[in-house]
């Protein structure tokens, strides 16, 4: 039998490419040593009818791939230096709608302080839109040097832009959130003196802490924590889907994921939510608010996978 990509699923493939190369740093994003400091790079590729909901303004699709690739730097604390834009387009797209793209690009670049300074374009059969980040750092943010003992964290609420995917209403936070997410590339910096780890949240919640997962440490999670509220239950519910499968198996959040020491939580300048603790239990777990306790499962989003 002659496995397929699809048989093995996006991360995997990632990981083969790791293995090949000696090069490559297993994280968010690549660290060059770079003069007195370090050069942090990153790249996405965003695909209009896998990546952009249909209700996706062609603003916020340019908007959005900058965002994506911010929130790698982000996730490093790093400082942005520079984006770079390869796009492809239909060639019966209309002027107007190219322009669109742009500005979306250029008003997200203004957004996080980030210069366009080059790219390329071409055609396709759909929008494709390749965005290269490139920031710098003296101490890059890694996403698995945290230590028993340390507090899971968010910079935000989570869920929401997974909720908001569903909703068939023009404007509300859930379904503001779901077409122009933000990159917390101002928390990242604070972050980076302070953290422990961290990682940004696009696969979703469980695929980003299994992704982080360290052997022979586990992750205990409180659904207290989150403070759900009886509102996103409720839609949820009306909806046919469980708001649990939302909050961890979704994504598209952009919040950052992070670990810190108990005494620097105490000192962090930025708002945050606690949802965790790092365990010896060698599992990823949730407590219920019910006080029963079960496995995560590890399940995200992920390219090439057959549904």
């Amino acid at each position: 039998m002659t496995l397929k990509v699809s048989d093995i699923g996006e991360k995997e493939l990632v990981r083969y490419i790791i293995s090949r190369s000696k090069n490559i740093t297993p994280d968010d994003t690549a660290i060059t040593r770079f003069d007195s400091t370090n050069l942090i790079s990153t790249c996405d590729m965003l695909i209009q009818s896998r990546h952009f909901p249909n209700r996706m303004s062609y603003f916020n699709m340019g908007f959005k791939s900058v965002t994506v690739n911010v929130s790698d730097l982000a996730s490093m604390g790093a400082n942005p230096l520079g984006f770079l834009l390869s796009i492809a387009i239909p060639k019966d797209l209309s002027l107007d709608s190219f322009k669109q793209i742009i500005d979306g690009v250029l008003n997200a670049c203004d957004y996080y302080d980030i210069p366009l300074i080059g790219g390329d374009t071409n055609e396709a059969s759909e929008i494709i839109i390749s965005g290269t980040a490139l920031g710098l750092c003296d101490k890059p943010l890694m996403k698995d040097t945290y230590e028993m003992g340390d507090v899971i964290a968010l910079t935000g609420d989570i869920g929401l832009a997974a909720l908001g995917f569903n909703l068939d209403v023009e404007d509300n936070i859930y379904v503001n959130r779901a077409l122009k997410p933000l990159a917390r590339i101002r928390e990242g910096k604070i972050l980076k003196d302070f953290a422990t780890s961290a990682t940004d949240i696009t696969d979703g919640l469980a695929s980003e802490l299994y992704e982080i997962k360290k052997d022979d440490l586990g992750f205990m999670i409180y659904e207290e924590l989150f403070e759900i509220s009886d509102e996103y239950k409720q839609m949820s519910e009306d909806l046919g889907l469980n708001y649990l499968d939302l909050i961890f198996h979704v994504g598209e959040d952009f919040e950052l994921l992070f670990t810190i020491s108990k005494d620097n939580l105490e000192k962090l300048p930025i708002e945050y939510r606690v949802i965790g603790e790092v365990t010896d239990s060698d599992i990823v777990e949730l407590t219920l608010e019910n006080g029963f306790v079960e496995k995560i499962e590890n399940k995200g989003y992920e390219h090439y996978v057959s549904e």
